[in-house]
């Protein structure tokens, strides 16, 4: 066994990049490694239940309440949801910009406490999953690794479409459009937050980027299927590994109420934030209500504003990864985690994006021919039930997914993401392809 290392993972403060880094820092705990835990002080022992080290940070001061684990972002998609009704374009200066501001104000907050944080671990590689740059992980002088766990537009490339815009690959209809209006509106805020980092001791920031790119590791999620085909090749730092999902530790029980095999098993899901948009959740269920396919329903923290239908059964949170092998079909909001697990467990996506990447991964899954991208907010009563009933019965996409699904699972990235990660520790070298 190689020689104990202390690795730090730091994911951004919701429950998609926390579990990707929870499959990955079980691998490494497994091994030997010391596996610490950079989090908000929301999540505090959620991290220790699942046996790693615990470290507590603050992106802005304290609420004169107890909070729920990522409370900040559920209050923040709740005040900000109206825009989710707006097109890509105009997201960009209404909740693109915005979003980027506040996790920049993060940053800003918390750089003294990060410094403290790695001062006193000492890790010898610290691994984050964020979208903006803390300037103490590259003042510290430590290796370090970049996981993008959003959609891969993220890293640009001119022969792609614009991050965030949901437009097709195989029509440059108002690339150059977008992505001028997203240098407009990201400028003030890139010219400020570059000189902070500087400030901080870390270089300044690449042009039109609000994240540095790590010169030692950089780790992607996004199955090879529907990866883009780049026309500037990305640095031989990056690695892809398709999926990362965490080990399954409880089984799911298939409730009483769903076991009969009467129409296919469908789930459910727009994500902890999605759900939270309470009036969608109900016209989802009254819409699917008239389905004669069976529904597990992941309700979200607004889960007592709302009631299923008879032929749904659901919570407020479930177990995700135990549930997709059990389904047929997924409707989803199309996060970047969910897409990849439906992708591992070769499941086909009715996708309903709201906001961020989730248009990108929708349209990449329509324009790839693994599932249906639907306007969330106007689809029609019809055009819901038409895909469920499409997708369901389609045996030849069932059979292409599955076959997804068996390469990836042959090689997990979880296990490749914790090897990478395991020699930088090792060397302190960049791993390159």
């Amino acid at each position: 066994m190689p020689s104990q290392r202390t690795i730090v993972f730091f994911p951004e403060g919701a429950y998609g990049p926390t579990n990707n880094c929870v499959a990955i820092g079980q691998v490494l705990r497994e091994r030997g490694h010391r596996v610490v835990f950079v989090v908000e002080e929301s999540f505090a022992g959620a991290l220790e239940a699942q046996g790693f080290e615990e470290r507590l940070m603050r992106l802005g001061p304290p609420p004169e309440h107890e909070e729920e684990p990522g409370q900040f972002w559920k209050d923040f998609i709740r005040d900000t949801a109206p825009v989710f009704r707006k097109s890509t374009f105009d997201q960009l200066a209404e909740f693109i910009a915005p979003t980027f501001e506040a996790l920049c104000d993060g940053a800003r907050y918390v750089d003294e406490r990060l410094v403290e944080i790695f001062d006193e671990v000492q890790p010898d590689v610290i691994v984050e999953d964020n979208v903006v740059a803390f300037p103490a992980i590259l003042a510290s002088g430590r290796p370090w690794v970049r996981i993008v766990s959003c959609n891969p537009l993220e890293l640009k490339d001119p022969g792609i479409p614009p991050v965030f815009s949901g437009y097709p690959a195989d029509d440059r209809t108002g690339w150059d459009e977008f992505r001028a209006e997203y240098a407009r509106v990201l400028a003030p805020l890139h010219e400020s937050f570059s000189a902070f980092c500087q400030e901080r001791g870390a270089p300044p920031l690449p042009e039109g980027e609000l994240i540095h790119e790590s010169p030692y590791l950089g780790l992607y999620l996004y199955p090879a299927e529907v990866d883009y085909e780049r026309t500037r090749p990305l640095a031989p730092t990056w690695h892809r590994i398709d999926t990362c999902v965490r080990d399954v530790t409880e089984p799911f029980e298939l409730p009483e109420e769903l076991r009969h095999e009467r129409g296919g098993l469908v789930y459910l899901s727009l994500g902890s934030l999605g759900s939270a948009d309470v009036e969608l959740m109900k016209r989802l269920v009254d819409v699917l209500s008239r389905s004669p396919h069976r529904f597990i329903v992941s309700k979200g923290p607004q889960h007592t504003e709302f009631e299923l239908a008879d032929n749904m059964w659901g919570g407020e949170y479930l177990p995700q990864p135990a549930i997709l092998p059990l389904v047929d079909l997924v409707i989803t909001h199309a996060g970047n985690n969910t897409t990849t697990e439906c992708f591992h467990y070769g499941k086909p996506m009715v996708a309903l994006p709201l906001f961020w990447d989730q248009y990108d991964n929708a349209q990449r899954v329509h324009e790839t021919g693994f599932g249906r991208r639907l306007p969330t907010y106007t689809f029609a009563e019809e055009e819901l039930l038409d895909a469920v009933e499409a997708l369901l019965a389609d045996t030849e996409l069932h059979e292409r997914m599955q076959g997804v699904a068996a390469r990836l699972q042959s090689d997990p990235g979880r296990i490749r993401a914790a090897s990478l990660i395991e020699r930088l520790a090792l060397s302190g070298e960049p791993v390159t392809r």
